[in-house]
């Protein structure tokens, strides 16, 4: 890897692996459930079994491979086999470019989208550029169409416009929910939320999304409690108050 690439991707990383990885790990997770709204996707996931039988196991394979990437790099011969390994699962013709293309646009983009909103600090320009160096440099190993320009709120508007056109609500897509809020994300919340998962859960998913997997918008006390205890937490992390 050159210096004029190694820079931003090392600050892509320290922002994912060092600064803030539980909240990176949290926003790759909703990045996942984030595909369930596409009825397509859905249906290749649930089909599999996996998300329904382990949905941990599943969701750490994909946090491993994502942030191996992130942490080896594309060029690294460990990144080099992750991105095999990501073409060999993928090869499948109910899976196309535009789907894969939405897929990792989520695991770019959602990460970022939890840093802004409930980390202890914004994602910087640096790291935003260090996001979208890479997820063209992944787009691009996985052979898919070129991201759209714009950097990572490039990313996000083509996001919005493929979610208007494709997100419809699924048997496939509301089983996913169901064992991905009981299980995996209450491994992923703070400790005094964990109880609440499905709820809580749901208070981190947007209207649209909610619709296609037909969960019901949470009370009020609980969508405060959701963002009283992410506020805390990121005040605790906070390098300031250390």
């Amino acid at each position: 890897m050159s210096e004029g690439t190694r820079a931003p991707h090392d600050a892509f990383a320290r922002l994912v692996l060092e600064t803030m990885p539980e909240e990176s790990r949290l926003g790759l997770t909703l990045g996942f459930v984030r595909t369930y709204g596409v009825p397509e996707i859905a249906h290749v996931l649930h089909g599999t079994g996996k998300m329904l039988n382990e949905p941990r196991g599943r969701a750490k394979a994909t946090g491993v491979a994502m942030f191996g990437l992130i942490g080896h790099g594309l060029d690294s011969a460990e990144g080099r086999r992750i991105v095999a390994g990501l073409r060999h699962v993928h090869e499948r013709p109910d899976i196309t470019p535009e789907l894969m293309a939405y897929v990792l646009a989520c695991f770019t983009v959602c990460p970022l989208r939890f840093v802004d909103a409930h980390g202890h600090r914004a994602v910087t320009d640096a790291e935003r550029a260090a996001a979208d160096a890479f997820h063209r440099g992944l787009s691009d190993a996985l052979g898919l169409p070129e991201p759209p320009t714009g950097g990572p709120a490039g990313v996000e508007r083509w996001m919005r416009d493929f979610e208007g056109r494709r997100f419809a609500p699924s048997e496939a897509g509301r089983a996913l929910w169901k064992a991905t809020s009981d299980g995996l994300l209450a491994a992923r919340l703070p400790g005094p939320l964990a109880p609440l998962a499905p709820a809580v859960a749901a208070s981190l998913l947007d209207q649209p999304l909610r619709t296609a997997l037909g969960v019901r918008r949470p009370p009020a006390p609980v969508r405060t409690l959701v963002a009283y205890a992410l506020r805390r937490r990121a005040r605790r992390r906070s390098p300031s108050r250390q």
